[in-house]
């Protein structure tokens, strides 16, 4: 499974800003005018990596000595941001793929399709962007960074999932009982096959809401 867009100003085409729980602790220099020194300095290194992806190096070859020359800053400044290449990688991900929604917190449904929405503009982001694609594709062969990534953003999304559905139990809107893992899996089952297995599956507007519809309709009829 599948931060919120924190507003850094002008950036390349096609990234986003890292969640906020991923932002650095500033630098201890007085910062300049205009952008902060630090998320100036962590979004060049960002853009570093994706120019040197887009330019066809592969992740593999990709190291930290390289990246810090790309973005014309010393290895100590990326250490001080990144434990490794894994953790840094990721976050060049996240800020090429959709930002996590903000849940409306409103009802069950509305947090279910909100969530599911996510994964379809996710699946259509896959589709035109042959960049994060071709990432994702190499992720797959470097079982470290694939770890790094489920453990940094598919295991949050999971765990924010069951979160919604425990809370509809709590609340009634769930039989008692229901079981929170196996009711992840048909909600999430369905999205993921059109948007990862079945390319030329259509990923129509409502799809989200005709998911959410159906799994919770017999998810109630328990009851």
């Amino acid at each position: 499974m599948e931060g919120v867009d924190t507003g850094r100003g002008a950036r390349r085409a096609g990234t986003r800003p890292l969640p906020a729980s991923r932002v650095p602790a500033p630098d201890t220099a007085p910062p300049a005018r205009g952008r902060p020194r630090s998320e100036a300095v962590e979004l060049a290194i960002v853009e570093g990596v994706v120019r040197l992806l887009e330019e066809g190096v592969p992740l593999a070859e990709l190291s930290i000595e390289r990246i810090a020359r790309t973005a014309g800053v010393g290895k100590a400044t990326i250490y001080r941001r990144w434990s490794g290449k894994e953790e840094l990688f990721v976050d060049v991900v996240a800020s090429i793929e959709e930002p996590d929604p903000d849940l409306p917190g409103t009802s069950l449904r509305d947090d279910l399709v909100r969530l599911l929405e996510h994964m379809r503009r996710r699946g259509l982001n896959l589709r035109t962007s042959a960049l994060l694609h071709n990432v994702l594709a190499q992720m797959k062969t470097l079982p470290k960074l694939w770890d790094a990534y489920h453990s940094l953003v598919v295991e949050p999304r999971r765990r924010l999932l069951y979160d919604v559905l425990r809370r509809g139990v709590a609340e009634g809107e769930l039989p008692a009982g229901t079981d929170v893992e196996l009711s992840g899996d048909l909600l999430t089952g369905p999205m993921l096959l059109r948007t990862m297995l079945r390319s030329d599956a259509p990923l129509a507007d409502d799809l989200s809401e005709r998911i959410v519809d159906t799994v919770l309709a017999g998810l109630k009829a328990r009851s």
